[in-house]
């Protein structure tokens, strides 16, 4: 089956999920919300799985976190693997928990020197313990912290050489970052390597309520920005075609609506472009 473009699923959806026969349709789940025994939330992914692809898009690892890997997150993630066989598994180049408490925040990371080993033992521990090589995400800036040693692109393509770890691009992150701290876009989709590249993100942003537009938050409670669509254009000129998800996580409308951006993306996919 060949693998398009994408929805996040949501629980008010997956009647109409489960019966959308579109080619390529796939969906994914953040798998932290099917951690539990039985009942009816995971009778509905089997429903749903059983008709179309699945992925899993971890949020609570903090792969970037001081924290030590949490063994019982990782094994009910990876009982979630073995049972619903999704076509791939990721998690975030960040952080979210600290002395065993967990923040509804995905916090960025110091790309230094001493980082980049720390986490790349980190994602390493986590591919054993879940048996799958992961996709890492890179997350939306809001500052230009001090400290850095690499550039963002350099310190991904340096985990994924270290670690056999795949990439996850979030291309509204990318340009919610590009207005907020002044990287280019452009170069910044171009120096990561294509061949690592195994899912691309597009999600709505807002702007800050008292900043404006000098700030982006990346919201996920937006219809995708044309900015973001630009960029969808641009990363398949150079990456080829690469599994896409539209996100929604706020004010999530009706699902007619979602599946409108979603037939977007498709076309965009199916158009004619020469692969990198």
């Amino acid at each position: 089956m060949t693998i398009g473009a994408g929805l996040g699923l949501k629980p008010q959806h997956h009647t109409e999920a489960t019966g959308d026969r579109r080619p390529g349709l796939w969906f994914e789940v953040h798998p932290e919300n099917y951690m539990v025994e039985g009942g009816p939330r995971l009778a509905a992914l089997e429903r749903a799985r059983a008709e179309h692809p699945l992925s899993l898009h971890g949020v609570g690892l903090s792969l970037g976190g001081p924290d030590p890997l949490d063994a019982a997150h990782l094994k009910r993630f990876r009982a979630l693997i073995d049972r619903f066989t999704p076509f791939a598994v990721s998690e975030h180049l960040a952080w979210s928990r600290f002395e065993g408490q967990s923040v509804p925040d995905l916090l960025p990371v110091l790309r230094t020197t001493a980082e980049l080993q720390r986490i790349a033992e980190r994602i390493d521990a986590a591919q054993t313990a879940l048996g799958r090589a992961l996709l890492i995400e890179n997350p939306s800036h809001y500052l230009n912290l001090r400290g850095h040693d690499y550039e963002e692109t350099d310190f991904l393509s340096e985990l994924v050489r270290r670690t056999g770890c795949g990439l996850l691009v979030d291309l509204n992150n990318v340009f919610v970052s590009a207005r907020n701290i002044g990287i280019d876009p452009q170069t910044w989709l171009g120096a990561i390597p294509a061949q690592a590249v195994g899912e691309i993100h597009l999600a709505g942003h807002s702007e800050d309520p008292v900043r404006g537009a000098q700030l982006l938050i990346d919201s996920h409670d937006r219809p995708v920005a044309d900015g973001v669509w630009a960029l969808l254009d641009a990363a398949l000129d150079l990456w080829g075609p690469r599994p896409v998800l539209i996100e929604r996580d706020g004010e999530v409308p009706a699902y007619a609506e979602l599946i409108a951006e979603r037939e977007r993306a498709q076309s965009v996919l199916q158009r004619e472009r020469v692969a990198a």
